[in-house]
């Protein structure tokens, strides 16, 4: 049962951080859900009130942040709320339609699409394009960063 446990936790803490490249992985909350499979699996005592609130605390920022990162960037380049939806939908779409690359050219494809769409030129378009990556990669980078100190908190606290 052992094995099976922490197998688990393991493949929770993988998902997790794939998660904070690949948006569709549920990122923050598998790294989350993997503290309860331990606890199901090992106990509880090792967690506490402490434990619980810096890792929700964690959770949320993350969450919060995901979308504000993101919505910051498109903006700090001069995009509308029409790119920070277009590129939001590229995030998640343009994986699926191109496979390689939709990660990167979806969102900025979303951003330049949604700016044209309300009537924007081009120019100023691809400007919100280019925030929308440089917002994807900080939001990626921050999220990676919180989740492997999720993840190094819990270590922690169990040894």
């Amino acid at each position: 049962m052992d094995i099976l446990g922490w197998s688990l936790v393991v493949v929770l803490f993988l998902v997790g951080m794939a998660g904070a490249v690949y948006p569709v992985l549920p990122g923050a909350l598998a790294i989350y859900g993997a503290f309860f499979v331990y606890g199901f699996f090992f106990g509880w005592s090792e967690f506490g009130f402490w434990f619980w609130t810096i890792q929700t605390i964690v959770v949320i920022v993350i969450t919060v942040a995901d979308y504000a990162v993101g919505a910051l960037g498109v903006k700090k380049f001069g995009g509308g709320r029409a790119s920070v939806w277009g590129s939001t939908i590229g995030l998640i779409v343009g994986p699926f339609v191109i496979p390689a690359f939709g990660l990167l050219i979806g969102p900025f494809l979303g951003a330049v699409l949604g700016e044209l769409l309300v009537g924007t030129k081009p120019l100023p378009a691809m400007k919100a394009g280019v925030g929308a990556l440089v917002g994807l990669f900080t939001s990626t980078v921050a999220k990676f960063v919180l989740q492997a100190a999720m993840i190094v908190v819990f270590v922690v606290w169990i040894i």
